[in-house]
């Protein structure tokens, strides 16, 4: 799939910590705004997202709000690991968090290369009137605008549950390429804890994105 470069709008921050760091129209949807997420304000809405059994590979099911805030407070004061929250017209439609791939257990999985990014990436439901064919592409493309454009990187690993089927098929629509199975390790820290997982990686490079 071609994504073109030109349909993202420049933001102005003004300095402001919850500007957008990333402005898009979407043709048939309306503007998608890209924004750090606040653990305190974004938390109830994140953690209704995540306790859907949807969800249930985001590994959160079961979880408190404050649990979901404490998370995310401890993400934002890492400096390799970022939390972002997207609304459409100002309505919160998905989570997306990028990291640096060598500070992650998922390198410890693959070759990671210079310019590599990870992305997790949870889509909420659709807002009502809003769900359509092409609705998830739409979000998921503004995402790789973001993070091969905007951050200038040149590939974005994912790395979804084995089982994720229907994640690994919209990755592969956007155009990525799968990479091998892999088992991150258990992560167990004062701050963190995250359970062994079987995960399909996945590739796209910028020049298959956004060719020329």
């Amino acid at each position: 799939m071609h994504l073109p470069a030109d349909e993202a709008a420049p933001t102005d921050d003004g300095g402001r910590a919850d500007a957008p760091v990333h402005e898009q129209d979407l043709p048939g949807l309306g503007t998608l705004r890209l924004r750090p997420l606040d653990a305190d304000r974004d938390a109830p809405v994140v953690h209704g997202w995540v306790s859907e059994e949807r969800a249930v590979f985001w590994g959160m099911n079961g979880l408190t709000v404050d649990q979901v805030r404490e998370i995310y407070a401890h993400l934002a004061g890492l400096d390799t690991h970022h939390a972002f929250l997207a609304e459409l017209d100002g309505t919160p439609v998905a989570l997306l968090q990028t990291y640096e791939p060598a500070e992650d257990r998922v390198g410890a999985c693959y070759p990671v290369e210079p310019g590599d990014i990870g992305a997790h990436v949870l889509l909420a439901p659709a807002p009502e009137g809003t769900a359509r064919p092409g609705w998830s592409g739409a979000l998921l493309g503004a995402f790789a605008r973001y993070v091969l454009l905007g951050l200038d990187r040149r590939r974005v690993v994912v790395d979804p549950d084995v089982r994720n089927d229907r994640a690994l098929a919209r990755f592969v629509r956007l155009g990525f390429e799968a990479g091998p199975v892999v088992t991150l390790p258990e992560v167990d820290l004062p701050d963190v804890y995250l359970p062994e997982k079987r995960a399909q990686l996945a590739f796209l490079r910028r020049e298959v994105a956004f060719p020329g």
